[in-house]
């Protein structure tokens, strides 16, 4: 992995962790999904994204998002190396196997 692209990955993923901990579930969510874009060729960077999804859903008790983020660790784990959907932001609340246009910051979100 590049690492100006790992640097990015890992700051996403910083500023998820500190939005949970402070109880900004959205906030967390937002950042893990740009974590998600950034990691998701790589199998492990993948998965965590996911995983730490998996506990966003769990903290809000989202059922779609908890099983959704099951299957997802699953799939992450097993076939990232095979195919990924390109731009997919990794909630489970989008269809897993979609491409989607490239993730755009929001400025309410800055």
């Amino acid at each position: 992995m590049h690492p100006a692209l790992r640097d990015a990955y890992e700051r996403e993923l910083v500023a998820a962790a500190e939005r949970y901990s402070g109880h900004d579930l959205e906030q967390a969510f937002f950042h893990l999904e740009r974590a998600h874009i950034l990691g998701q060729a790589f199998t492990l960077l993948h998965a965590k994204a996911h995983w730490w999804m998996l506990k966003v859903g769990w903290r809000r008790r989202d059922l779609t998002e908890i099983t959704g983020q099951v299957a997802r660790i699953v799939g992450a784990t097993l076939f990232t190396w095979i195919w990924v959907p390109v731009g997919n932001t990794g909630g489970a609340h989008v269809p897993s196997f979609k491409s989607m246009p490239r993730f755009q910051k929001s400025s309410k979100n800055c």
